[in-house]
């Protein structure tokens, strides 16, 4: 499902990266996402890893990426320890149909290594 050019950008990103089908089958974690969760969850239902009120809310979403084509991103937790936000990103084939969805973090901490660290 993933190509190499695809499965290289996803695996670089220091941020975890869990990639769902739209039957919210795990489909790829990267790097990072195994070791966040201690585990590789690929083949498994990203329900199992959710209490009910959370798949509640991503029925939730899923019911409002397929309202619309222009409904592909929204924000669904905050984390102060981390200083991240989290959203569910959706994933549309060639015609716009809703083929999965991802779960995106975006750390709000200024980078701390130096500008072009080669060494």
């Amino acid at each position: 499902m993933i190509n190499k050019l695809c499965r290289s950008i996803l695996e670089q990103d220091k941020a975890p990266i869990v990639v769902c089908d739209a039957a919210s089958k795990i489909v790829y974690m990267n790097p990072s996402a195994k070791t966040r969760y201690h585990k590789d969850l690929t083949g498994q239902s990203i329900r199992d890893c959710h209490p009910a009120k959370a798949n509640l809310m991503i029925d939730k979403v899923l019911a409002w990426f397929q309202k619309s084509k222009d409904n592909n991103i929204i924000y669904t937790f905050r984390n102060d320890t981390e200083n991240k936000d989290v959203y569910m990103v959706a994933l549309r084939d060639d015609h716009g149909d809703l083929i999965g969805y991802y779960e995106k973090h975006e750390y709000r901490n200024r980078e701390t290594g130096g500008l072009y660290a080669f060494e």
